[in-house]
């Protein structure tokens, strides 16, 4: 039995340390979550590191007193049960106030956090975001601009069973999409996001943004890319949406305000052409 319990923990430890080499270079990134290029994500971060130090402070606390117990209080050193202490208040009121402290202290940034996060007052730009079976609907509001965002071309093609194509050549594989959303960097993006068909969910890590998409509902949530980090961001449908639901990116083009103005005045034109001017009517004919 226990031959059949330690092999397969064997197996994994084997593999483990085989791919460790692989991600050595990744570090500490590799395994936490990223600062991101928002003032919003780096406050999540924040407050991420702040809960995560104080759990292994808790932890070494914890886990120390109870190693000093077991290896100073052990049977094999004469250590004799005490039975006569059954009730001590003080015990009692201490680690009441402790963990009440500790709540409050992990709640209070937790709560001001959660709370800038909805705060969606003074957005400068509205995109309606419509999720859908397997891609994204992107809406300018008051602008008259649309586009639909898929899985690009190539990584689509090189996704079907039997293509026969080497997915390492395929830049940013099963991570980028025929049409991204554009952004202005510098500008607090608020989106509204919804579904069509069943629950999605819009996530961009380096945003510190996901948001389910609900059929009949709408959700709102809000990012402001720094004026210096402009560039692409990618991101997943972060909900199980169906049989592609592995093959729905998202990919934010972050541009400087200007070459953002530009392309939606590109876009508006390219998807409302102004009305090609009346011909002109024919020369009334000549009296006889």
């Amino acid at each position: 039995m226990m031959r059949k319990i330690l092999a397969p923990l064997l197996t994994l430890a084997a593999l483990a340390a085989g791919a460790a080499p692989a991600h050595a270079d990744s570090g500490w990134s590799l395994l936490n979550m990223p600062q991101g290029v928002t003032a919003m994500s780096r406050q999540i971060y924040g407050l991420h590191m702040l809960m995560f130090w104080m759990c292994t402070a808790i932890a070494l606390v914890v886990f120390s007193v109870m190693a000093y117990s077991i290896f100073t209080f052990r049977k094999s050193r004469g250590a004799v049960p005490d039975t006569s202490m059954v009730h001590s208040t003080t015990v009692e009121i201490i680690w009441t106030l402790v963990p009440i402290a500790i709540l409050v202290a992990t709640a209070v940034p937790a709560a001001t956090t959660l709370i800038k996060t909805e705060d969606l007052r003074n957005s400068q730009l509205t995109v309606r975001v419509t999720a859908y079976q397997w891609g994204w609907n992107y809406e300018y509001l008051n602008s008259g601009v649309s586009f639909f965002s898929r899985l690009d071309r190539a990584s689509d093609a090189a996704r079907q069973l039997g293509s026969g194509v080497d997915v390492t050549t395929i830049p940013h594989y099963l991570l980028n999409v025929d049409n991204p959303l554009v952004v202005p960097v510098g500008t607090k993006v608020r989106l509204l996001i919804t579904a069509n068909d069943v629950i999605h969910s819009w996530w961009v890590p380096q945003f510190g943004v996901k948001k389910d998409a609900i059929p009949g509902f709408v959700n709102e949530a809000w990012f402001n890319v720094d004026a210096d980090k402009p560039g692409l961001y990618r991101g997943n449908c972060a909900e199980l949406c169906g049989r592609d639901h592995g093959f729905m990116p998202i990919v934010v083009d972050a541009r400087p305000k200007e070459d953002f103005q530009s392309w939606l005045k590109a876009e508006q034109l390219q998807q409302h052409p102004p009305e090609a001017s009346a011909p002109a009517s024919a020369p009334a004919a000549a009296a006889p």
